[in-house]
């Protein structure tokens, strides 16, 4: 998919999927390269005469190993690698405020007017390109979900040039994962990996579309592993500096092996391609996802009900902590996992599941990767002292649905991700139900819906649950209208669907 040049400072990166047309600042601490050498601290020099025995000596000699058959593996997956082009209408308003100067042009619910009768709109065609690749001989692929998420066709070309009109089976926006089918027997497949066997320094190849240059195959290591990056809390990144430009999302990352240890799906950029830092989700997450896509046709995470920080070294001495690691928790939701087993802010995170936990993000791609309903054993330390809770993890699906359906299939595509109102913020708004909005996109947003909106009804129908929400649209193929709620104001806002 194109990735639009960013007018970001020099001095910012900024984090592009590899075929969408968004991205996220960095943290101010990150600069550039050369901000760092003015501020570098002072080294030891070691004279020219200086005796041999007093510089640092490596603790035993490293073993030289040779570079991997990068033509093998080339050889033995090119054909099992798809592209993916993308297709369809975007619909957008016309360019003009009609009530720009006065009272209504500063109104938050004017853009919502945009869609009445009467409001002149324009289509705009859609033309994208990504990546996949074949772990099914009967067809099923796995690329990204940003790569397919609002297309209205998708179309899968093989390595042979054969063309197929491609099925979206399912896609979980919380991973970027998303599963293909086409009607095909027989054909290539990659043998896959495990990302847990990557190390720091390890070999690995892509191959993919970059610029819609098929078959491309680009090189490098493994930088770093478990990074968590910002709105992918649920993923813990591979990072690599493998060349990874627009067009390689979704394609293959291979270990010096030849096996699939993920996924390329995200980069570091200020111009929109590539500048060394590239990032690739497990292979163990998307199999993960795959399994229940292909199951049920969705992906189900759980759900803690926290909300958590890093631990510094400043925060570590408050809490009288050994060492500046684990998850400290600032909110606890209400009603939730955690709260049901009695976790409370000011509580750091130290293990969940017995596995440590290093920071605010490894927390959150754990409990991701459980599965609602799952016995949790999470290692606490409060007030000075090590304390051990148990939790029965929530559903996140049920707090937040995802309605966005494949466009082949002919349902509706709405584009908002909700959950039912907590009793505490139904007694707040003096509402009986509704749903919260956490995130708008595709319809829904161009609509003007925004997060911290409540839906209130669809098509006059009150709403309570995702799923009453999902038999509205479910019903329609053109337009719903939705009670909307922002603050103390209510208004039907008609949403065109996918």
């Amino acid at each position: 998919m194109q990735v639009k040049k960013t007018t970001a400072a020099i001095s910012a990166a900024v984090l592009f999927a590899c075929g969408a047309t968004a991205g996220w600042v960095l943290p101010s601490g990150l600069h550039s390269a050369s901000a760092f050498a003015d501020n570098a601290p002072a080294t030891d020099t070691v004279s020219p005469n200086t005796p041999p025995a007093q510089m640092h000596q490596p603790s035993a000699p490293i073993a030289l190993t040779s570079a991997p058959n990068y033509r093998a593996i080339v050889a033995d997956n090119r054909a099992a690698v798809v592209g993916i082009t993308i297709s369809g209408v975007e619909h957008m308003q016309a360019e003009g405020n009609p009530f720009e100067g006065t009272p209504f042009g500063e109104d938050p619910f004017f853009r919502f007017f945009r869609d009445l009768p009467g409001q002149q709109q324009r289509n705009v065609p859609i033309h994208a390109l990504g990546s996949g690749f074949i772990v099914r001989p009967d067809g099923v692929i796995l690329t990204n979900a940003h790569v397919v998420r609002d297309a209205q066709h998708v179309t899968v070309t093989l390595a042979d040039h054969r063309e197929f009109r491609a099925k979206v089976v399912g896609l979980d926006t919380a991973t970027d994962v998303a599963v293909l089918k086409i009607n095909a027997s027989n054909l290539p497949v990659v043998h896959l990996g495990n990302a847990h066997d990557l190390h720091v320094g390890d070999y690995v190849l892509a191959i993919g579309a970059p610029y819609g240059l098929e078959e491309s195959a680009t090189a490098g290591i493994v930088s770093a592993i478990g990074r968590s990056l910002p709105d992918s809390q649920s993923v813990p990144f591979i990072q690599t500096d493998v060349a990874v430009n627009p067009g390689n999302s979704g394609g293959p990352l291979f270990d010096e092996h030849g096996y699939v240890v993920g996924i390329n799906s995200q980069i570091y950029s200020n111009t929109g391609g590539y500048q060394g830092v590239s990032f690739a989700i497990p292979i163990n997450v998307a199999v993960h996802d795959q399994d229940q896509i292909l199951r049920t046709g969705k992906v189900e995470h759980a759900r803690l009900g926290v909300t958590v920080q890093p631990v510094n070294a400043a925060l570590a001495g408050s809490f009288k902590l050994p060492a500046p690691e684990g998850a400290l928790v600032s909110q606890v939701q209400p009603e939730s996992a955690a709260a049901r087993a009695g976790i409370r802010p000011g509580d750091v995170i130290l293990k969940f599941n017995g596995d440590p936990v290093s920071d605010a993000g490894s927390l959150s791609s754990d409990v991701g990767m459980a599965s609602p309903g799952q016995s949790a054993t999470l290692e606490i330390w409060r007030d000075g002292k090590p304390l051990t809770v148990k939790a029965q993890l929530g559903n996140a699906s049920h707090g937040e649905g995802e309605l966005a359906q494949n466009g082949e299939s002919g349902h509706a595509k709405l584009g908002l991700a909700v959950r039912p109102l907590t009793p505490q913020e139904r007694s707040q708004d003096g509402l009986s139900q509704g749903l919260l909005v956490e995130s708008a996109s595709g319809p829904a947003a161009d609509a003007g819906i925004q997060p911290g909106d409540v839906v209130l009804s669809a098509d006059g129908k009150p709403v309570g649950s995702v799923e009453q929400l999902r038999s509205v649209v479910d019903e329609h193929k053109n337009v719903v209208a939705l009670l909307i709620q922002r603050g103390d104001a209510r208004i039907f806002v008609p949403v065109q669907l996918g």
